[in-house]
C-alpha cells in the first residue's frame, strides 16, 4: 500500500496550482441492484425488514431472523447493503451500508432501497418491523421512521440511534426494542443510556435488554426480539 500511496502523492506533487484549482468532485445519482432474502409466510400480520452489519451480508441477517421465536409466524426480509466487497482474499462476498465519504447522498440511496423494497414485498395489510445489528441499526432506524411506510416496532442490536433523526423534532418513532451486549465497546452503556433518554423525551416506548456477550446477536436477543413482538402481533391482527 505505501508505494501507491507515494506514487499518488508524487504525481499530486507535479500538478500546477491552476490545474488543482479546476479540479473538481461530482456525486452523480446511477441505478444500481440490490440483493434481498424474502422467506414468505401465509397471510402475515407482521413482515420482520433485517438489515446486517458492515463486512457482513443477508445471508447473515436471515439466518437471526429465522431464529427468532415464532418467526415462522412473520414474513422475513434479509436486506444486503449495496456496495458489497469480498471478505479479505476469501471469495466471500459481504457488504456496507455506507462510509461517512458523500454521507447525505448515500442516506438517501439507501431510503430509496428502503422504499422499494417494501414496495415489492411487503403486502398493504401487514406491519412492519425493522431489525437491524451494527451499522444495520441505522438502516433499521431511517427506514422505520423515514421510509414511505412506517415501521410499527424498530429493533436495535448493536447500533445507536441516527443522530440526525434525534436533532430532528419532527421524527416520529414507533415502539424501539434497544439492546447491547455488556462487553460490547462500539455500542457502550453510556450511548445506549443517552439513546434511551433522547427517545423516551419524546415520549418514544423503549424496552432495553443488556445482555451477556460483546459484539454479537445472541439468543438472549432473539428471544427479547420475540417477546417485542409478540406484544404488539395480537394487536395488530385484531
Amino acid at each position: 500500500m505505501a508505494p501507491a500511496v507515494s506514487v499518488v502523492v508524487r504525481i499530486l506533487g507535479r500538478l500546477r496550482p491552476w490545474e488543482t484549482e479546476r479540479m473538481k468532485t461530482l456525486s452523480l445519482p446511477t441505478g444500481t441492484h440490490g440483493r434481498v432474502l424474502v422467506r414468505e409466510a401465509v397471510g402475515p400480520s407482521v413482515v420482520l425488514v433485517g438489515f446486517h452489519g458492515y463486512m457482513e451480508n443477508a445471508d447473515i441477517q436471515m439466518e437471526r431472523l429465522v431464529g427468532i421465536p415464532g418467526s415462522e409466524r412473520w414474513t422475513l426480509v434479509s436486506v444486503q447493503g449495496l456496495h458489497r466487497f469480498y471478505l479479505g482474499r476469501s471469495e466471500t462476498v459481504v457488504a456496507s451500508w455506507m462510509t461517512r465519504q458523500d454521507r447525505d447522498d448515500m442516506i438517501v440511496d439507501n431510503l430509496g432501497y428502503y422504499d422499494r423494497v417494501v414496495e415489492t414485498v411487503v403486502p398493504p395489510a401487514a406491519r412492519i418491523v425493522t431489525a437491524g445489528f451494527s451499522q444495520g441499526v441505522a438502516m433499521a432506524f431511517r427506514g422505520g421512521v423515514l421510509g414511505r411506510r412506517k415501521a410499527s416496532g424498530i429493533i436495535a442490536v448493536g447500533g445507536d440511534v441516527p443522530p440526525e433523526l434525534l436533532a430532528n423534532g419532527g421524527s416520529e418513532f414507533p415502539a424501539v426494542l434497544l439492546t447491547r451486549g455488556e462487553r460490547d465497546t462500539w455500542y457502550s452503556d453510556a450511548k445506549m443510556s443517552g439513546d434511551v433518554d433522547s427517545l423516551r423525551f419524546r415520549h418514544v416506548p423503549v424496552d432495553t435488554l443488556t445482555y451477556a456477550g460483546a459484539h454479537e446477536w445472541t439468543p438472549d436477543v432473539a428471544a427479547a426480539a420475540s417477546a417485542f413482538i409478540g406484544d404488539f402481533e395480537g394487536q395488530w391482527t385484531c
